[in-house]
């Protein structure tokens, strides 16, 4: 690879940081859980994290493969995506290794948790949904959330049963579209990239698990606005840095913000250009350094995760079209409702490429059956 800085990334799936990585001029050294063709390719270095998506990363398994991806190197520093919203004492242990180019655990457990993350939104004038961290009397038009929870999957109507072995808290339901904004922050200030819609993959017991999104979102320029200056207040009052995404909820002129996802998340392939690197963005916001607005292409993307409904085997990868991603090593085996892979779709409507996403989504599923039967 030449003489590219190194860089670390550690998240559950490291292909798009991996790539996106590659694309800014960095030389990537990769730990996540799945180790699929693509991230391979895209990275120097690779170690597979043990355990998996229900127990999440784990920290002596994290910081060794951290030490021996950077054993030979002088990585600039570390970049996590998802799986630390509930690991603030992980996000530490790394920091006192290497440079964290993202948020710091402070910051992270802040925003992450249920009740100062409303402290915030009221001081900021951000409408926010209400809080309960006792169960509500009557739980009806109630929601139970894990703390740190991420991927929709540990969330739940209160009114079912729950498993409340771990922290959770109770949020109070609110109707409206869900609509994302993925932002750039330097500690003062943000730019707002672009909003994406979201959808749910629901099942029986998991009825707001994330099942893709679509970049742009259908909202009016005033509500675009409205969001824009909510996230330049809560980027002042929290002083994130970086790559990161607000989960809003919009409901013809009120909206509600949902949480922070404070780093680089499941939107960053719908805005990453082969013009520009959001890795490098974030690195340089980092340093508080704010790139200059750019515009995303001209084509509406979306993209949609493919869950496996049954059990099963992988297909081989020689098989996968184009517009796949996060391919899985041939001989890959998938308990039901674990993730296959991700597949993308463009058109000049978004309505449109979410429909094709689907479309496609739907043939990976039926593909994967008839080479399993």
């Amino acid at each position: 690879m030449g003489n590219e800085a190194a860089v670390l990334i550690a998240a559950l799936s490291g292909r798009a940081l991996a790539e996106s990585a590659r694309r800014g001029g960095y030389a990537p050294l990769v730990a996540d859980m799945f180790g699929d063709v693509d991230t391979l390719k895209a990275a120097q270095r690779h170690v597979r994290l043990a355990g998996g998506l229900a127990t999440g990363i784990e920290e002596h398994d994290l910081i060794d493969a951290l030490q021996m991806l950077s054993k030979d190197r002088e990585p600039i520093g570390v970049v996590y995506g998802t799986g630390f919203e509930d690991r603030p004492r992980l996000l530490q242990r790394m920091a006192e290794r290497w440079q964290v180019i993202g948020n710091s655990a402070g910051v992270v457990a802040k925003l992450k948790n249920p009740q100062s993350f409303s402290w915030i939104c009221s001081d900021s004038d951000i409408a926010s949904p209400e809080i309960s961290l006792p169960q509500p009397a009557t739980k009806s038009g109630w929601l139970v959330k894990r703390e740190g929870g991420a991927g929709g999957t540990h969330i739940r109507p209160a009114d079912e049963s729950a498993d409340l072995r771990s922290a959770v808290y109770y949020q109070r339901k609110v109707l409206g579209a869900p609509v994302s904004a993925c932002f750039l922050a330097d500690g003062e200030r943000a730019q707002v990239l672009g909003f994406s819609a979201q959808w749910s993959s629901p099942t029986a017991h998991q009825p707001y698990r994330y099942g893709g999104a679509v970049r742009p979102a259908s909202i009016a320029s005033g509500m675009a606005d409205k969001l824009t200056a909510a996230v330049q207040r809560l980027v002042a009052a929290t002083s994130l840095v970086g790559l990161n995404s607000a989960d809003f909820l919009v409901e013809g002129e009120r909206f509600w913000l949902l949480e922070i996802n404070p780093r680089p998340g499941a939107t960053l392939d719908l805005f990453e250009t082969n013009e520009t690197s959001l890795f490098a963005q974030h690195v340089a916001a980092c340093s508080g350094k704010l790139a200059a607005a750019f515009d995303c292409a001209p084509n509406a993307k979306a993209a949609s995760i493919v869950y496996a409904e049954e059990d099963m085997a992988s297909v081989s990868v020689s098989d996968w079209p184009d517009w796949a991603a996060d391919l899985p090593v041939a001989g890959t085996t998938f308990k039901a409702g674990e993730p296959v892979c991700t597949v993308f779709a463009c058109d000049l409507a978004a309505e449109t490429a979410r429909k094709l996403a689907e479309k496609r989504r739907q043939a990976v599923l039926s593909w994967t059956r008839t080479r399993n039967s």
